[in-house]
């Protein structure tokens, strides 16, 4: 780990003796979150150990952002990183220690002199193949700049994760603060923080490129604003930049994210010879471990195969795969009308929401449900993932997306009943804020910012009434009772049909999670971890009068899913942020039984579930998918599938399947008791242009019916039968 820019901290000052088991030597540098330490493992490993400073250490959000980099350098650890060897992320001084690296940063490298086309063509090629496995790995590294490449002997290592993001991550960018160092940001960094994506450490790679060349970046001044402006609207400075590298770097440093290579794609540029680079790269770059390195999300064709099969890792008896998703049918309209091809899922016309004038899916489906597709979108809005919700008894489908602050789906036809603009300028428009919620009789959506709650007729879209969210940060219903959340457990209950004032109180804290039965009157249950992470206590609320009912201290950090059976389910984890276990609590009071069913190694990251007759099935980052039957006298993990994809959303149960949907667009489904891939849709990322979906939602599922939303902008039912077929 190198030299941290220094920010003025006095590394003597708070110069710990220890960092766990590791004694610590000298002081390799300091930065904005933390002190660097050389320290020597009992096995003679030479460490570089990364504490956090003094007064972090108390605050919740830079112990959330420690723990989300210690997260992601474990996950991206290999050739072109550096290896993490132990942490302790809950620590009263959190740490981390990896490899100590030998070898100066690229900016004291630059410092002396720029490098030539054959060094600056091996080192770029080195942090493309890294950039190609973090991205593998799932995470965005959001700060590639020359400080953070460490030029080792045996080539580039890419560090300091510090600010990294899985794609499926909920530590969001706070509202008006930009993350990164500008001069090496992305033009979405600046214009759309939330939307970060792989592509935008191919920019920065592009302006690292430029640096090592001529010692100054593509866009250079002395102010960081005008950097941003000319990051965001100027061309980028080459002079001095090989000529033969030129047409790579401003594919690099495009402003259009869609429009840069992948990592991959720069490596094989930069190992291309050319008369000027005559050498030997095999010697510092490994050869791709596969030839296609589009993993971050398969890219799909413009022509896909009309009969799509299972997964490349199916098991053979997987031969009944379902063959629904690739078929085509055609819908001729009246006399003189052109033919139109019918989209994936369910074949249907894929229509646009606009201003309302168009209703799409117009032709009901013939004998039965053979299902629909529609795209959903706003004006000239890009498209994006949508968030979908199901009406009582699925008499209706109401998604957001960006742009549309909610629309009402017939669940038969795909016709729109009703469309809401967002509204609120440029942010909001390109923002998808969480699915609607039902309650009392309403539909309740938190407007794209998360400025106001409004309830909205569900059967006209008409505003009912609306409360502002100025100083809460969370919703939560409970039957037909509606809690804002805020700083340190402050808590509004509203009454859902009208919403009148019910109460005011306090309950929970820092890092509190609420949970009730779907449509139940009550508890409330919240989840508040202790500052060390080693505890969960865990306290029934009557949503009613917000009187505190019971409370449960539990052992270790756990994280609640849903309150199934009269039943608590949470997740266990551990201090990497990896589940480790299921948790299942009685609520019948403070003395009711637990019962704790690990998990089988290798633990699962960022794991979302659902209950289903006490079955958990888990989804994890890396494409995981498990269940764990916590029955009495069965508590055990029952299968475990990898689905093929780095980002899952949380998955859907109707007891005879198990439904995900994958960032490419993808709708699985996996026998529920055997674990078995029984059927998955095409992707659908209209031609590979939209490859990053921030924001999955679980599929829903009724009536014999599946629908799932892709970052097409798309939403789209199938039958469950033609799933399992």
């Amino acid at each position: 780990m190198p030299p941290l820019r220094s920010t003025g901290h006095s590394p003597e000052a708070e110069r710990p003796e220890y960092a766990g088991q590791y004694r610590l030597e000298s002081c390799l540098g300091t930065g904005g979150m933390g002190v660097v330490h050389l320290a020597t493992s009992d096995s003679g490993l030479r460490l570089a150990v990364k504490v956090i400073h003094t007064e972090h250490a108390s605050d919740p959000e830079f112990r959330a952002r420690f723990r989300q980099e210690v997260a992601a350098a474990r996950r991206v650890s290999g050739a072109f990183t550096a290896s993490v060897v132990d942490a302790d992320p809950t620590a009263g001084r959190p740490w981390m220690a990896t490899l100590f690296i030998e070898g100066p940063t690229l900016s004291e490298r630059v410092k002396r002199s720029p490098l030539g086309e054959a060094e600056l063509r091996r080192m770029g090629a080195g942090l493309a193949e890294a950039l190609r496995d973090i991205h593998r790995a799932g995470v965005v590294h959001r700060d590639l700049k020359p400080s953070n490449v460490l030029l080792a002997p045996d080539g580039p290592k890419v560090i300091d994760f510090g600010i990294s993001r899985p794609t499926d991550s909920d530590l969001r960018t706070e509202t008006g603060k930009l993350i990164g160092t500008p001069p090496f940001m992305a033009p979405e960094q600046f214009q759309r923080p939330r939307e970060v994506g792989p592509a935008a450490d191919v920019f920065a790679l592009g302006s690292v490129l430029v640096y090592a060349a001529t010692g100054r970046g593509p866009f250079d001044s002395d102010s960081p604003y005008i950097v941003a402006y000319q990051v965001v609207h100027d061309e980028p400075q080459l002079t001095g930049v090989p000529a033969d590298l030129v047409p790579l770097l401003l594919r690099c440093l495009s402003k259009d994210p869609d429009e840069r290579p992948t990592p991959y794609e720069v490596m094989v540029a930069l190992r291309g010879s050319t008369p000027s680079a005559s050498y030997d790269t095999q010697a510092h770059i490994p050869v791709p471990r596969t030839p296609d390195p589009r993993e971050w999300a398969p890219a799909v064709s413009k022509a896909p195969d009309p009969q799509p099969t299972a997964a490349p890792d199916a098991d053979p008896d997987q031969a009944r795969v379902s063959r629904w998703a690739g078929r085509r049918r055609r819908r001729w309209a009246a006399a003189g009308a052109a033919a139109m091809a019918l989209a994936v899922a369910a074949g249907v016309v894929a229509a646009v929401v606009g201003s309302g004038d168009e209703e799409p899916g117009r032709t009901p489906p013939a004998r039965g449900f053979t299902g629909w597709s529609v795209t959903l979108r706003s004006g000239n809005e890009e498209h994006r993932t949508p968030v979908c919700t199901p009406g009582p008894g699925l008499s209706a489908l109401y998604c957001a997306a960006p742009g549309l602050k909610a629309v009402r789906l017939d669940p038969d036809t795909g016709r729109t009943g009703w469309s809401l603009e967002a509204g609120g300028g440029a942010a909001a428009q390109s923002d998808v804020g969480a699915a609607p919620v039902f309650a009392g009789g309403l539909l309740h959506v938190v407007t794209p910012g998360g400025g106001r709650l409004e309830a909205l007729d569900p059967k006209t879209g008409a505003v009912r009434w609306d409360a502002r969210m100025d100083s809460y940060s969370e919703v939560r219903h409970i039957g037909d009772t509606v809690l804002l959340i805020g700083e340190g457990g402050r808590i509004r209950a509203l009454d859902a049909a009208t919403g009148a004032k019910r109460w005011d109180g306090r309950h929970g804290g820092i890092g509190t999670q609420w949970v009730s039965a779907p449509g139940a009157r009550g508890p409330a249950l919240a989840a508040t971890p202790s500052a060390d992470g080693m505890s969960t206590l865990i306290t029934a609320v009557d949503p009613g009068d917000g009187r505190r009912l019971w409370q449960r201290p539990l052992k270790g950090e756990l994280r609640p899913v849903q309150l199934s059976g009269g039943d608590l389910y949470l997740l266990s984890v551990n201090r990497d942020g990896s589940t480790d276990a299921v948790v299942r609590l009685g609520t019948a009071g403070a003395g009711a039984a637990v019962r704790r069913v690990p998990v089988a190694v290798p633990a699962l990251d960022q794991a979302q579930a659902v209950v289903a007759k006490e079955i958990v099935y888990l989804s994890g980052a890396g494409g995981s998918l498990l269940a764990i039957d916590t029955g009495a006298g069965r508590e055990q993990e029952k299968w475990r599938r990898e689905m093929g994809a780095t980002h899952l959303s949380r998955p859907t149960a109707d007891g005879r399947a198990v439904y995900v949907t994958a960032g490419d667009g993808r709708l699985l489904a996996v026998d529920a008791g055997r674990g078995v891939l029984v059927g998955q849709t095409d992707p659908r990322m209209d031609d590979g242009r939209f490859t990053f979906a921030s924001m999955l939602g679980a599929p829903v599922v009724g009536r014999g019916r599946v629908y799932g939303a892709a970052p097409d902008g798309g939403v789209f039912g199938v039958s469950a039968k033609r799933v399992g077929r």
